[in-house]
C-alpha cells in the first residue's frame, strides 16, 4: 500500500512469475502508443505517471499495465501483470507477473464484473477533456479517491443509476483529468475516447 499522489493504494498479493505472452501485448502496445502520442498517458514534471490500459483475459482475470509504467515510451512483457483475484471489500488484489499492478485495478475489476461486454478498459488524463465531460457524462462523486474501493462501487453504482452501459465512458470527478472508457475490444473502448476528443 504506498500513496499520497504517489500510487498503490489496495493490499497486494504479488505472485513473482514469468512474464506474460507477447503477442497478448500488441494490441495493448498499439493503443497505448497513441494515447502516448496525444498525452493522455504518460508522466508529470515530478515523475508520477499516468494512464493505464487492460484487456480481460477469461472470468475477471485480466491483464493490466504494471504500477508506476507511464513514463515509459515503449512497453515489453515485463510491465504487464495478471489480476487473477481481487476483493473490493477488503481493498486487495492477486496479481501474478514481473510487476505490481497499476494503482487503478480494482477500477477495471468493476468495470469487467459490472459489464459482461467489456474486454477492454483504458484510462487515460486530460484536463481540457476532462472538463469538458464532467458531469456531462457519467460522473463519479468528487468525494470519491482513485484506486479505492470506493472508485470500485462507485462504478458499480454508475452502471445501475446512469446510462454508463451504453456511454461507454466515465469521468472521475475525485481523480482530477482522470476518464475511463471500456469496449468490447481496445478499438472501441480507444475510439470512445477519440471521439469525445475530436
Amino acid at each position: 500500500m504506498i500513496d499520497e499522489k504517489g500510487y498503490i493504494k489496495y493490499h497486494c498479493n504479488w505472485i513473482k512469475s514469468a512474464p506474460v505472452d507477447n503477442k497478448l501485448i500488441e494490441e495493448l502496445n498499439h493503443w497505448r502508443a497513441k494515447f502516448l502520442k496525444l498525452k493522455f498517458i504518460g508522466a508529470y514534471s515530478n515523475g508520477i505517471g499516468y494512464g493505464n490500459i487492460s484487456i480481460r483475459l477469461q472470468g475477471n482475470v485480466f491483464l493490466i499495465t504494471g504500477s508506476a509504467t507511464g513514463h515509459l515510451e515503449h512497453l515489453t512483457v515485463e510491465h504487464y501483470t495478471r489480476v487473477t483475484t481481487y476483493n473490493f471489500e477488503q481493498n486487495s488484489l492477486t496479481c501474478e507477473g514481473t510487476i505490481q499492478a497499476s494503482s487503478e485495478s480494482l477500477t477495471h475489476a468493476a468495470i469487467y464484473e459490472s459489464c459482461n461486454q467489456a474486454n477492454a478498459v483504458i484510462h487515460i488524463h486530460g484536463k481540457s477533456l476532462w472538463d469538458k465531460l464532467k458531469n456531462a457524462i457519467p460522473t463519479s462523486s468528487p468525494d470519491v479517491e482513485y484506486g479505492t474501493p470506493q472508485m470500485a462501487f462507485e462504478i458499480q453504482r454508475l452502471f445501475k443509476e446512469t446510462d454508463l452501459m451504453t456511454k461507454q465512458i466515465l469521468v472521475m470527478a475525485g481523480h482530477e483529468e482522470g476518464i475511463i472508457s471500456f469496449g468490447k475490444n481496445l478499438e472501441e473502448a480507444g475510439n470512445v475516447i477519440i471521439n469525445y476528443a475530436e
